[in-house]
């Protein structure tokens, strides 16, 4: 694009009003993005037509973490130095530019993450696939800590406009409730491949009413009945995940579930009738939907009623639609955490979805009965029951694939959490190890590594090709690289520490282990370990003054769900803690805590290629896959961990010598759990019961809320429904203990430490989301690359 900077000036003009040197970053970066828009557009028009006339997949998610998409789009693209230059000629430098973009707030952890890798690797691979979701306004909230509390804020991440979601009027439905009508109107996301001319789609579902104001209800002064439709329309966009501890919230999901699935499912009816004709027999011959966790169940019964009511197909046909189109990701382990609903909802929101679904019931145990299956499994297994309707279970019957994220995860889910499923249909069941993209989360947040790779590589294919990366093994011991791997590091630490100073007031030491955690707080992912570890080691130091340790910053970045009130008091605990150590003049040099605010797509980029050490340290059994621990690889941190989750692959890929593996195995637990005393292990584990004691005796303080000593409570006594320590935090530590004191004593032999960083880099190809969805398109949806 020869005359950027001119197009630039334009559209910056245009946004500001100004001259662009008089406009600020913010106008900038909203000028540039549209510059991008302009040049992907036609290219993008001819993607979506290609797709339409072709197979399609369809991934249908309540949430797609996506990041910023300036910076993505321009590597993508190729512009990076004519836009740096362009931006420049009006006294503008580029890095503050990209500073100026919100995170897009659609989505929360790694559900959301991986949807959006999912996306860049079927863009980069030329696979027609879409996405589809909502569009929120302000996302999960924006966390900010008062006195150590989490506190959540509004995040209005488009007050300022996004030109990157583009609204389709002309494409808008409707999506009709009981007690509401409502029109979904699509704001489009282009999703660029790397060297490639391919534009995907991530449609984004914007609610909004019929009719915007009450004329005569305002003429009537009754001003707020003018707009109380709007805001109730409007509530279904407004916040990912709302709040579902009570009724009314639970009412909201259900509703924002139905509201993207409908509109989605209208969508692709349409497309396939213009390109294939009106008979929709053959409609699963062209279409795949991929369910991304439970949130889009509600597809299946929708499917069927917009098939027999709206097209006029018999039952039979439009299941062996509706049984050849889903497919359905499992993403967690724990029966009891997947989703089911009031049947009470289901009958005020959508009394034809509902009969639909007791239809799909009556048929399922008619056919359980019929091969000969006892009553008590039907009624375990049946879409409704007890009052509820369990998704997974409608995803189960109706969908031809199955699928967990990881070896370990497949195993568990076909031995326990679907075991009956898995007992009637295994050939369903395959396995799909999550990946993450490499452009984003090696490419484009560390380019310093990069660039290292690229050079001893020879060239940039390993940035579509990960496994290119193992050709570089034989650099293994070659001493100059490892110490320019170690500079590369440093220098990352330094940048973080800049950016995190900046942005929270918080100085690091970068001579230090960076010992890192981020992810969504969980008692499953024991952050509660994490913290009583740093604890103990601080009281170490208090005792003996004259310890040698290598120096550590600890850093956190994790946010709970508002209404998870144990995961809120462990953020408080960790604040406690950082507040007791980094205002210690003894600490300094030594240890310090850094709880990153707000915790989400860019800090994460900031912190994935500072880090010395990944922590994955979830209970054995309990973590469906994890895909931070995959960034941290592919940066060089070293996976310190329990056997979890894709953990195991990536021990499998490194080596024992590679990793620092602690902790009760899975397998093992079981038995473990007969003979163990919470208590016992909290009496007699060195440095434990005093770590924990400091819950109550005082060192700390929970403003009265009782937060504390409830922590305290669920680690030693069983409340009745669930056993002390649940998730055996306290029967790990001693093992955690002795393994990251050890791991803190290697990293002082550089030249060895760097070595086993190096070949976590190297041996990343198998986790890179390209690899996952070539398994997808080749094994579930049977789909073709259609390269425009």
């Amino acid at each position: 694009m020869s005359n950027l900077s001119d197009l630039v000036g334009s559209h910056v003009r245009a946004e500001s009003g100004r001259i662009p040197q008089s406009s600020t970053e913010t106008e900038f970066w909203s000028g540039l993005s549209r510059v991008v828009v302009d040049n992907i557009a036609d290219a993008w028009q001819r993607t979506t037509e290609a797709y339409a006339s072709t197979r399609q997949q369809h991934y249908f998610s309540a949430e797609f973490l996506m990041g910023r998409a300036l910076l993505n789009n321009l590597l993508n693209t190729g512009l990076v130095d004519e836009a740096s230059d362009a931006v420049a000629r009006y006294g503008k430098n580029l890095s503050d530019v990209l500073e100026a973009e919100h995170d897009a707030a659609l989505g929360n952890g790694g559900l959301g993450r991986l949807a959006a890798c999912f996306l860049d690797s079927c863009a980069t691979q030329n696979l027609p696939v879409t996405g589809y979701g909502i569009l929120y306004r302000y996302g999960l909230f924006k966390q900010t800590f008062e006195s150590g509390f989490q506190d959540e804020h509004p995040d209005p991440w488009m007050e300022e406009g996004y030109p990157f979601v583009v609204r389709r009027e002309e494409l808008a439905k409707i999506v009709t409730f009981d007690d509401l009508v409502v029109r979904a109107v699509p704001y489009d996301m282009p999703i660029t491949g790397y060297g490639t001319d391919n534009v995907g789609t991530l449609r984004l579902w914007h609610s909004e009413p019929m009719r915007e104001f009450d004329y005569d209800a305002f003429n009537s002064q009754r001003f707020t009945d003018a707009i109380v439709e709007r805001e109730r329309v409007h509530d279904l966009c407004r916040v990912l995940y709302p709040n579902d501890s009570t009724y009314e919230g639970k009412v909201l999901r259900v509703r924002q579930q139905y509201f993207f699935v409908s509109a989605s499912l209208q969508t692709m009816i349409d497309t396939y009738i213009e390109n294939h004709g009106d008979d929709l027999r053959d409609f699963h011959k062209y279409n795949s939907i991929q369910l991304n966790d439970t949130h889009p169940v509600l597809a299946i019964p929708e499917l069927m009623r917009l098939l027999l009511d709206e097209h006029n197909m018999s039952w039979d046909d439009a299941w062996n639609v509706v049984s050849h189109t889903f497919a359905y990701t499992n993403h967690t382990v724990l029966a009891e955490a997947l989703e089911t609903w009031e049947y009470s909802i289901f009958d005020r929101l959508f009394g034809r979805v509902l009969e639909i679904t007791r239809e799909i019931d009556r048929r399922f145990r008619e056919e359980l009965a019929d091969a000969g299956y006892d009553q008590g499994k039907i009624d375990y297994m049946a879409p409704i029951s007890n009052g509820r309707i369990h998704m997974a279970w409608i995803a189960c019957y109706a969908a031809y694939s199955i699928n967990g994220v990881a070896a370990l995860h497949t195993e568990i889910i076909k031995r326990e959490t679907l075991k009956d499923w898995h007992d009637i249909w295994p050939e369903r069941f395959n396995n799909k190890t999550n990946g993450v993209t490499p452009r984003r989360w090696l490419n484009q947040c560390n380019p310093r590594l990069s660039a290292l790779l690229t050079r001893l590589s020879g060239s940039d294919a390993w940035v579509t090709d990960l496994d290119k990366l193992a050709e570089l093994e034989r650099f293994a011991d070659d001493e100059k690289v490892l110490r320019e791997l170690l500079e590369i590091k440093h220098e990352n630490k330094r940048e973080f520490a800049t950016w995190l100073e900046h942005r929270q007031g918080i100085a690091v030491n970068p001579d230090a282990i960076f010992d890192t955690q981020i992810k969504r707080l969980h008692e499953y992912k024991r952050q509660m370990l994490n913290a009583l570890y740093i604890l103990d080691l601080y009281y170490r130091i208090k005792d003996n003054p004259e310890l040698d340790v290598t120096p550590r910053v600890f850093i956190f970045g994790a946010k709970a769900a508002p209404g998870y009130v144990r995961a809120k008091a462990i953020i408080k605990f960790i604040n406690s803690i950082a507040e007791l150590i980094n205002n210690d003049p003894e600490m300094e040099g030594r240890l310090q805590v850094a709880f990153v605010e707000n915790y989400n797509v860019t800090p994460a980029e900031h912190i994935i290629p500072a880090s010395d050490i990944s922590e994955q340290i979830s209970t054995a059994g309990k973590e469906a896959s994890g895909t931070s621990n995959m960034k941290f690889m592919m940066n060089g941190a070293l996976t310190l961990g329990t056997m979890d989750g894709a953990n195991v692959e990536i021990v499998d890929a490194v080596g024992n010598d590679n990793a620092y593996i602690f902790g009760a195995l899975e397998e093992e637990l079981p038995q473990l759990r007969q003979t163990y005393s919470p208590r016992g292990t909290y009496e007699t584990v060195p440095g434990l019961k005093r770590a924990l004691d400091s819950l109550i005796d005082g060192t700390f303080d929970d403003g009265g809320s009782g937060l504390f000593h409830d922590l305290h409570f669920s680690l030693l006594e069983s409340n009745g429904y669930e056993p002390a320590d649940v998730y055996y935090v306290l029967g790990d530590f001693a093992d955690y203990r002795e393994t990251r004191d050890r791991m803190a004593a290697d990293y002082r032999d550089e030249l060895a430490w760097a070595k086993k960083c190096f070949l976590n880099i190297i041996r990343s190809g198998r986790f890179s989301s390209d690899r996952t969805i070539r398994d997808y398109a080749n094994e579930v949806w049977k789909l073709d690359a259609t390269k425009i």
